[in-house]
């Protein structure tokens, strides 16, 4: 349980370190869609866009700007309903921020 605390004290402390410093939010969306592209772990993804949320003002904020219903986003990020890609799209722009394309180096 110590552990769960100590990780809810971590987010806490997230979010109002990207609330002081909202420049950093960029970055912290862009490290979290490249852990996302290389683990495909969408809970972690999720829960870094809440995190922006909730440094923005809350979920009610987001619900606002997107057009989305509260209560959906909260399922979306406790991970009870599986988001569609055009929901995720919608949320980055109510963030304020849009989904780019980069051609990989590799191909």
């Amino acid at each position: 349980m110590k552990k769960t605390n100590e990780l809810q004290n971590f987010r806490d402390y997230l979010i109002e370190d990207l609330k002081k410093n909202p420049d950093e939010i960029p970055v912290y969306l862009e490290v979290s869609l490249e852990e996302f592209e290389q683990d495909e772990n969408l809970a972690a993804l999720l829960l870094a866009l809440k995190t922006v949320a909730e440094a923005q003002g809350g979920l009610g904020i987001l619900s606002e700007r997107t057009g989305l219903n509260r209560q959906n986003l909260y399922k979306i990020f406790s991970n009870k309903v599986t988001p569609k890609f055009n929901t995720i799209l919608l949320i980055l722009k109510g963030l304020g921020y849009s989904f780019a394309l980069k051609k990989n180096a590799a191909a």
